[in-house]
């Protein structure tokens, strides 16, 4: 099949031996179908994978992935050939997950590009990559990754199980599978990690978790997962235990900032003023004096275009993108006090808000968070700061009854885990992590000797 196969492949390795090569054979001798299809297979053609199939459904399926076929006349039988060749992209760095420090590949469109990235850094014969088809139309190749004698028995079938379950015509990208196998799909908080980093996945493979890898996608998954796992970067593991966790603790300081900070303008505007400083609550009122609208409807309208901005620059190309941003953020956001729309604390709130919800690491759980700031906004809107703390108390419910593959998903906080908290908040130095995360329940539980 044209684009699928290596034209070049299939000529010198398959029509050139079978034109001049096997007539150099015994050229006066008359083959029988059977000897000729054995002697194809055996002496002519150089191909290091060769497979039979008789059935007319595997031969048309293995032809949409690049196998070519010899077909002899008078036999039952057809010689599949591993000639796949389709252009793919090459191997470049990740644009969401970019890095200060680390490693500078990513992965592509190609499976077998992806899961040779992750055996490049784990060179365990116990590293086991699984393939299996998903979708009856697409047939999309998919991946299980996950190292036998650390990852849990349990967590391997039950991915195995989750994956086996889904049937779908076409599996176009890693969130497909994600939809189907995540413990609760109607929940805004991913319960499955994403990921274009191989470092990424090999670090959590050896930790004893799963990843899952497809075909003609990008993303690999990781399971199970914890709220933990989505405020790291890869780059707090390549720094000095300090450095790491200076960012860390800054990551989930801009995290609350982005969640909370503009319902709590609301509610210390509109029913608390007597918590903030006079000086500042004069200020601010005087800067509210001539702006007609109440706290709330400011700071929606606020956020609902950065909002636009952020979707309007996506999807623009990246000259065009920095030229929305600044015309957003200077002409609209300055018009907008100049015309007494909204108040000049306003644009700070909405300001500070935009750059901590930018530290987030992983987009999916950003997202989540932007959609939780929307309900808190109301909640203080309504009762004030009473509001918020129900939000609050609402929010951890939530996530203490959410569960990625058995974990839970405030581990290791709840339930407590002491020996876990050394690479959350506070990353310890490396010297001290001699045990892989408890909340997995892996068969080698040591990752570091005790000696020194």
């Amino acid at each position: 099949m044209e684009g699928m196969a290596k034209g070049q492949m299939v000529n010198d390795f398959i029509l050139k031996p079978l034109l001049l090569g096997i007539r150099q054979v015994k050229p006066n001798k008359k083959f029988t179908p059977k000897e000729l299809f054995l002697k194809i297979k055996e002496n002519s053609v150089p191909i290091g994978e060769i497979s039979e199939a008789e059935d007319f459904d595997v031969l048309v399926s293995q032809f949409l992935i690049g196998i070519s076929a010899v077909l002899v006349d008078g036999h039952p039988r057809a010689l599949m050939l591993n000639t796949k060749g389709w252009e793919k992209r090459n191997i470049t760095e990740p644009d969401i997950e970019k890095v200060i420090r680390g490693p500078r590949d990513g992965f592509t469109e190609t499976l077998r590009v992806n899961t040779t990235l992750i055996r490049r850094r784990i060179r365990d014969p116990n590293l086991r990559v699984i393939t299996i088809q998903i979708g009856r139309r697409s047939k999309t190749e998919v991946a299980l990754i996950y190292i036998q004698d650390v990852a849990n028995p349990a967590l391997v079938d039950e991915v195995k199980k989750r994956l086996e379950k889904i049937d779908i015509d076409v599996v176009m990208d890693s969130a497909y599978i994600s939809h189907f196998i995540e413990d609760r799909w109607w929940s805004i908080f991913p319960t499955v990690q994403e990921t274009e980093r191989p470092d990424t996945v090999a670090a959590s493979v050896a930790e004893g978790r799963v990843a899952i890898l497809v075909d003609n996608s990008p993303f690999a998954l990781i399971v199970p997962t914890n709220i933990n796992m989505f405020m790291v970067s890869p780059e707090d593991a390549y720094l000095r235990w300090s450095a790491g966790s200076f960012l860390r603790l800054i990551r989930f300081g801009a995290n609350f900032i982005a969640l909370l900070l503009p319902g709590l303008y609301i509610a210390l505007t509109s029913y608390h003023p007597e918590m903030l400083p006079t000086g500042l609550a004069l200020s601010i009122a005087a800067t509210r004096e001539n702006v007609p609208f109440p706290a709330f409807v400011e700071a929606f309208l606020m956020e609902l275009s950065l909002e636009l901005l952020r979707e309007a620059g996506a999807r623009l190309p990246g000259p065009i993108n920095q030229t929305i941003g600044i015309v957003g953020g200077l002409i609209v956001g300055t018009a907008a006090v100049q015309a007494n729309i909204v108040s000049p604390i306003m644009v700070i709130i909405v300001a500070l808000t935009a750059i901590s919800a930018f530290a987030v690491p992983t987009f999916s759980f950003g997202v989540a968070i932007r959609q939780v700031r929307f309900l808190f906004m109301f909640l203080a809107a309504v009762l004030g700061i009473y509001g918020i703390m129900l939000g609050l108390l609402l929010l951890i419910g939530h996530l203490a009854t959410l569960k990625s593959f058995g974990m839970g998903y405030l581990e290791p906080f709840a339930p407590l885990r002491t020996g876990d908290l050394r690479d959350v908040m506070i990353r310890f130095p490396l010297q001290s992590m001699h045990k892989r995360p408890q909340g997995l329940s892996p068969q080698d539980v040591k990752r570091l000797d005790d000696k020194g």
